[in-house]
């Protein structure tokens, strides 16, 4: 089902009314990919709920939030004025922290965040009423009542039950061991848009180091072992309080508060933070292989064996590197703690090494990119199987759902998160009227074939063809049209190839003309400029790339997005050395071929480029796949896509597409009331009674007419036991041996 169509509306209200049935009231964990999906998530909730206290006539014992960064919750004068989240959590934390507040009952001049502070003289379990509460909701209530809606919120996440929020809350480990470990084992946790899971997971477990970053990584070094020199001499008796913590083990001792951690161990093995951390843990001070001129490429043990040759550092001390440092930032009372992100980054980093042995992937790259000439190095350290983040969900919580409207085909999931699904479904969308146009356009107006493919995609042919397809779709098409390129430089050289040919200022007297770019600033422009086009009548053309941020999060519902162009298969750049070790790891560990994974990943962006333009019931839009090659993996399309795609409209001309998205429009154009749509949804208790009354008669009577006809078989089976006779056998013998 694409969104609009009341997927999560639907979850909601089953999972709610369960848990308002059920006595044991099983907590929901909602998680979903951006801040807009989220905030949406909340509203259908409280939409849910006001409709539930409607038709009951009391308000049900319920509490609802979301959970989102400090930067989207602060409300302190000077720390949200901030633009960057790191330096928000950084002086939030020197506003909050536990040392903090100890230094000013102990008279010292600090500053402290009054919002934060209130929370304490409250009771821990009442921190907001009963409700559903949005971000804009929590922050209006913390404002009127000077409490922090930040901290309100995760403290309150416990009692509530449903919680939503982004996925790294639970899948990234840096996050989930601080905000999601005291979740209890019978929560049910759904995720929401999941289509790209896969690649959530993976990049939760990966890092890239710089050179610049190490440099950065030995200045905060330096920095930690200055402070502890001070230390030393002011206040020894605070550092040998830290030495026998680390001695007992990290995790029985620990008895700082939570929310004042710099960070989290990024490993999850619990067997790991029990142990003890050995004494030999030193700062690495030479990393040799930053010093090559090819690309390195090794395994986790590999490396750890080449660290132990260079620098005499082993294995075991690397793991602890997260909490050790966590510890000694917490021990040394340091605020300014966005100065220690890179060594927070090299620390995670060695954890990371140290702690796993497959599924990972050491690749040093001594170049930025392939065309560069002064040397870069980067060093990635690439998780290839996305069980390993997600696992642990599978294996802490009984309930887990996985759902998209573009999730497709079904079956690769499963193999790619090694799970095995209980109940795995496709559903088909029920609309009052044909409401979207799918079609595949495969040859040009001179019936040449279209196709991105590396061999043919800047044949001049191939490009007057895609520029014309693109003209003929401006002149016809209201409003918004949204069209989507395989990648950057495809869309920067094919833009360049039909500004030579004369084909812009063609499609220029039709619609303006908007290009997506990397800078998010300029995006963000360029949207808002195609939004007052579309409003305002000019009508505009959005180009953009399919894996890009406006294919993710940016809905184009109604006059935003009446036609959707995606031009080509949105394959990824093979030649990608991460991509080349996952694509050999998927085929080793889960036998799944190189070929299949790469084509699921391209029609899954292309099904979420085309549901872009298609948000709701009473929305409409054309939906165009430009390239020949759509045409063998239409079975990959999602199931809705698909019941919609006329095999009429699967190997079009650009003359052919374009005659039959003008039939289209023009029923479009027909008057249409939304009360013509909603069939049985409309159904009250009177209505469902009846239905239930009907049910129970034909039921009755189905089990009337089985103990009838077995009445009737067992007479007619005693009275053919009485009329039997030889005689009759062996004539039917005989027949049957030819007498």
């Amino acid at each position: 089902m694409p969104s609009g169509t009341g997927k999560t509306v639907s979850l909601l209200s089953l999972i709610v009314a369960y848990q308002q049935f059920m006595p044991e009231k099983r907590k929901l964990i909602y998680c979903s990919r951006t801040m807009s999906e989220i905030e949406k998530a909340l509203m259908e909730l409280e939409a849910l709920m006001k409709y539930r206290t409607e038709q009951l006539g009391y308000e049900e014992d319920f509490r609802g939030l979301g959970l989102t960064s400090r930067k989207n919750l602060c409300l302190h004068p000077s720390v949200k004025r901030e633009k960057s989240g790191s330096v928000v959590d950084a002086r939030c934390r020197s506003l909050t922290a536990g040392f903090v507040k100890e230094k000013k009952e102990r008279g010292e001049d600090v500053d402290l965040c009054v919002y934060h502070d209130n929370l304490d003289l409250l009771e821990s379990h009442n921190l907001i009423p009963n409700g559903v509460w949005t971000f804009d909701g929590i922050l209006r209530y913390g404002e009127e009542n000077k409490q922090c809606p930040y901290f309100t919120a995760r403290r309150m996440m416990q009692y509530c039950n449903v919680v939503i929020f982004s996925y790294h809350y639970l899948l990234d480990p840096k996050i989930a061991e601080r905000v999601s470990k005291d979740f209890s084992k019978d929560c049910i946790v759904v995720f929401d848009e999941a289509h790209n899971i896969d690649n959530v997971c993976i990049e939760s477990l990966s890092t890239d180091i710089t050179e610049e970053s190490l440099r950065r990584a030995t200045r905060g070094a330096q920095n930690l072992k200055q402070k502890i020199a001070d230390m030393r001499e002011t206040d020894q008796e605070q550092l040998q309080n830290e030495y026998e913590k680390l001695v007992q083990g990290l995790r029985e001792a620990d008895e700082a508060r939570q929310e004042d951690a710099f960070m989290a161990n990024p490993v999850l093995p619990e067997e790991l933070l029990k142990e003890a951390v050995p004494g030999n843990i030193r700062r690495a001070e030479h990393f040799t292989r930053m010093k090559v001129r090819q690309v390195i490429s090794e395994t986790p043990p590999s490396f750890l064996a080449h660290l132990k040759e260079h620098t005499f550092i082993e294995k075991k001390p690397l793991g602890f590197c997260a909490e050790r440092l966590t510890s000694l930032v917490r021990t040394l009372e340091l605020t300014n703690i966005e100065d220690y992100q890179p060594l927070q980054e090299v620390a995670t980093f060695a954890t990371l090494v140290a702690t796993y042995e497959k599924g990972f992937l050491l690749i040093l790259e001594p170049y930025e990119s392939d065309t560069a000439e002064v040397p870069n190095p980067i060093l990635h350290f690439t998780c290839l199987d996305a069980a390993i983040a997600i696992r642990p969900i599978f294996d802490r919580f009984y309930s887990v759902i996985i759902t998209s409207g573009t999730i497709s085909p079904l079956e690769m999931y499963p193999k790619m998160l090694d799970f095995s699904t209980v109940i795995q479904e496709s559903y088909s969308m029920t609309l009052a009227r044909r409401s979207f146009l799918p079609m595949i356009v495969t040859r040009g107006s001179d019936q040449a074939s279209i196709s991105t493919s590396f061999q043919v995609r800047n044949e001049p042919s191939v490009v007057r063809n895609y520029g014309n397809l693109l003209t003929e779709f401006a002149k016809i098409t209201p409003d918004g049209l949204v069209v989507f390129f395989p990648s950057y430089l495809y869309m920067e050289s094919i833009i360049s190839m039909w500004q030579g040919m004369g084909i812009l200022d063609e499609v220029w007297k039709y619609k303006l003309i908007l290009v997506e770019t990397p800078d998010a600033q300029e995006t963000s422009l360029a949207l808002e400029t195609y939004r007052t086009a579309c409003c305002n009548g000019r009508g505009a053309i959005l180009l953009c790339v399919a894996r890009g941020k406006v294919s993710e999060g940016i809905d184009f519902d109604h006059q935003y997005g009446r036609t959707v162009l995606c031009i080509g298969v949105p394959f990824q750049y093979t030649e990608s050395r991460i991509l080349k070790a996952r694509l050999e790891f998927l085929r080793e560990t889960y036998r799944i071929k190189e070929n299949d994974f790469l084509s699921f990943d391209a029609m899954r962006h292309a099904a979420q480029c085309l549901g872009r333009v298609l948000r709701g019931k009473d929305d409409y839009g054309i939906m165009v796949l430009a390239d020949r090659r759509f045409q063998k993996k239409r079975p990959q399309l999602p199931k809705w896509i698909n019941q919609g795609l006329m095999d009429v409209d699967v190997n079009l001309s650009t003359d052919m597409a374009v005659s039959s998205a003008r039939r289209f429009l023009k029923t479009m154009a027909q008057p249409f009331r939304a009360k013509e749509q909603e069939g049985i949804s409309t159904w009250g208790y009177e209505d469902l009674e009846r239905k239930a009354t009907l049910d129970r008669e034909e039921a009755r009577k189905a089990e009337e007419a089985a103990v009838k006809a077995a009445q009737l078989a067992a007479m007619q089976g005693s009275n053919n036991d009485c009329e039997f006779d030889d005689e009759d056998l062996d004539q039917d013998m005989m027949e049957l041996e030819g007498f």
